[in-house]
């Protein structure tokens, strides 16, 4: 029941850090620039491999229930084969840092406009 807790509030961008997350981190996606920076963890950094998971986790929930919701209005639509997730988030953390204002916006919402620009629906 801990582990649904924490992922739900890790989803909904609250920053969880203790026992709850890895040791001495905190981990904060309420905007876009937050996700960015999560996702561009230096891999030599302590934690970063927690940051890069929860990087693609939370990528990957957002994703997963957008797609569940959208039914035949999509948003975005991924090419076949899908590019994998590595690869599009750090396409994501180039787009939030090309442009300062996209810093700001909420996380899911930064990541769904940069899907939509980057694999529009045809």
């Amino acid at each position: 029941m801990k582990t649904v807790l924490a992922a739900a509030l890790l989803a909904s961008g609250v920053a969880v850090s203790g026992a709850w997350a890895a040791e001495g981190i905190t981990i904060r996606t309420a905007t876009a620039g937050e996700l960015a920076d999560t996702c561009a963890a230096n891999p030599r950094e302590p934690a970063a491999d927690a940051r890069i998971n929860f990087c693609e986790g939370f990528a990957q929930g957002a994703i997963d229930v957008e797609m569940h919701h959208a039914g035949e209005h999509k948003l975005f639509c991924f090419p076949h084969p899908s590019p994998t997730r590595e690869e599009t988030m750090h396409q994501f953390v180039s787009w939030v840092r090309a442009m300062p204002d996209r810093r700001s916006m909420p996380s899911d919402e930064g990541l769904f406009k940069f899907l939509a620009e980057r694999y529009p629906c045809k």
